[in-house]
């Protein structure tokens, strides 16, 4: 009980601070997914098919995946850089009698927060524009907890990649040189299956694929693939792990 409670304490500084600006960051954090649902599915890919299916029905759970994958990662590292660099309110956290599992955790649930809220509006939009989509009450369930899922591995990469960069211009590089990338290039807008080989198996070593993989197959009717869902508990495991090392790290 001990743990869930300190979880609760760092979790709801965070979510006060989210209170005072939350209509700002969840419109903010909108802005970028619709206008790849629209330029990308509902314009550019009208009338196109992939995979036996329309473009933009493939498209959609791609940008869900990439929305919870933005906004989970940007809400849990920008909000604990901002805490370590500007309020030092970090260092009087690590100073504090709570376990080190509990500050990942409470700081990776702010993210995991608004990007749950970003994706699943992202995914009532898409259902709207895509009706081929299947919508049954056990396809939606597994859809939200993969997406839940999704988030929260992508909000420990968030906190571990924030533990371990210690500047804003580390932070920009990194976003540069590793999550644009990713962005494009991780079967969000584009079916693997139209790569060579070893493109492709290297992009399965990203976790943002199989995330996309994983809510693609549940709304498109596709077999569940065991081997994505594993893997991306495998990452999940990383930066669970990760985040634990650079902690430790940080509080010497």
């Amino acid at each position: 009980m001990n743990l869930f409670s300190d979880i609760y304490s760092v979790f709801w500084l965070d979510l006060r601070v989210m209170g005072r600006h939350w209509k700002s960051l969840i419109a903010t954090s909108l802005v970028l997914p619709l206008l790849y649902l629209v330029a990308f599915g509902y314009g550019l890919g009208r009338g196109i098919d992939v995979d036996g299916v329309s473009y933009l029905a493939f498209v959609i759970p791609g940008i869900v995946a990439l929305t919870a994958f933005s906004t989970s990662f940007n809400g849990a590292s920008s909000k604990l850089q901002v805490d370590k660099m500007y309020y030092k309110s970090f260092d009087e956290l690590l100073m504090s009698p709570v376990s080190s599992y509990a500050i990942i955790i409470g700081k990776a649930l702010i993210g995991v927060l608004r990007g749950a809220i970003s994706a699943t509006a992202i995914y009532l939009a898409g259902l709207a524009l895509a009706p081929t989509l299947l919508v049954s009450p056990l396809s939606s369930l597994i859809f939200l907890m993969l997406m839940l899922l999704s988030c929260f591995v992508f909000a420990l990469f968030g906190v571990m990649v924030a533990l371990l960069i210690a500047s804003h211009h580390g932070m920009s590089n990194f976003s540069t040189l590793v999550i644009l990338p990713m962005t494009f290039l991780c079967g969000t807008f584009f079916s693997l299956n139209q790569l060579p080989s070893i493109a492709k198996a290297v992009l399965y070593f990203l976790p943002l694929t199989h995330s996309a993989t994983l809510l693609r197959s549940t709304v498109l009717g596709l077999p569940f693939p065991w081997l994505s869902f594993v893997g991306f508990l495998i990452f999940g495991s990383a930066f669970f792990i990760g985040c634990v090392f650079a902690l430790k790290r940080s509080s010497v």
